[in-house]
């Protein structure tokens, strides 16, 4: 019995711990929604990242490196284009893909969603900013693929 009792708890203590690169990271952009939907994920912690894609008859995980610079120019363009002031519009959006940003780091943390669409005078704001996570998956994932 207390072998059982020894192998449930490593079991629960192990599939806790896989769950851990889903809610430890610096960065995150994902995107989700849609008539047709999709599930797009990239978690950076440090140099490290992890991207998800599922969707579209699509399955698609990778662990990569993320480059200083990459990182660097992360952190210029969410203080240049001022992240954590960006707002948020509360309007009713139904079967859009919406995309939401969370920053656990710096003075730009703080989490926004267009999921209810960006007010209008910040949008090139936001525009700026997923761009750059854009551009890490073109450039990490689809250059791969």
């Amino acid at each position: 019995m207390k072998k059982f009792i020894a192998i449930f708890v490593f079991i629960i203590l192990a599939a806790c711990n896989s769950q851990k690169k889903y809610s430890d990271f610096d960065y995150s952009y994902s995107r989700s929604g849609g008539l047709s939907p999709i599930y797009e994920n990239l978690l950076i912690k440090g140099n490290n990242a992890h991207y998800s894609f599922e969707g579209h008859g699509k399955n698609i995980k990778k662990d990569f490196k993320v480059t200083a610079e990459e990182r660097k120019k992360i952190e210029n363009v969410l203080s240049q284009n001022n992240f954590r002031m960006i707002r948020e519009d509360y309007q009713k959006v139904y079967d859009n893909i919406s995309t939401s940003i969370n920053v656990k780091i710096g003075n730009q943390s703080g989490s926004k969603s267009d999921a209810s669409m960006i007010m209008e005078g910040d949008k090139d704001r936001w525009n700026n900013i997923t761009t750059v996570f854009q551009d890490i998956i073109k450039n990490k994932i689809n250059a791969t693929s």
